[in-house]
């Protein structure tokens, strides 16, 4: 079966691509978001787990933006540049992996309080609430595409089968 490059950065050198490229950061995402909910449910927007939460939030961003920044010059640029996409499938697992970054790094940027500074502790709270759930779209619309036979999808003008 032909993968996706999204896929193919999964497989290769395993499990170590695995662990830096996907569990590391949706590891992150989900014990964001599972520490946000009961943020929101117990109203407690001070405290031990919202130091977690903060704590959590600024890693996963930096780090997210580290992947982004080794990734885009290293398989973006090159991909597209040699028209080596296996059709559009690819592209948009790909592009939506790396979209990532427009939610993680806002998101690390409000907890060190670089952003929204002026905003209410609930207003902070409802935008975290809200980046943590973009990232969360973009990375499982990345896996399912990622995870699709480019093949059976067809071609697109340009492009590499």
């Amino acid at each position: 079966m032909n993968m996706t490059h999204y896929m193919s950065l999964l497989a290769e050198n395993q499990p170590w691509n695995l662990i830096l490229f996907m569990a590391i950061p949706v590891i992150f995402a989900e014990t964001i978001t599972v520490t946000e909910f009961i943020i929101l449910f117990t109203k407690k927007l001070n405290g031990p787990l919202r130091a977690f939460n903060r704590v959590c939030s600024i890693l996963a961003g930096l780090y997210f933006t580290g992947v982004f920044l080794y990734l885009f010059p290293t398989a973006f640029i090159p991909l597209t540049a040699n028209g080596e996409w296996h059709t559009w499938v690819d592209v948009v697992a790909v592009s939506f992996y790396l979209s990532g970054v427009i939610f993680l790094l806002p998101l690390a940027l409000l907890d060190l309080g670089l952003i929204a500074r002026k905003r209410s502790e609930e207003s902070k709270l409802k935008l975290h609430f809200l980046l943590i759930s973009g990232f969360l779209v973009v990375a499982h619309i990345a896996m399912i595409f990622g995870m699709v036979n480019p093949e059976i999808m067809g071609g697109m003008a340009g492009m590499n089968h």
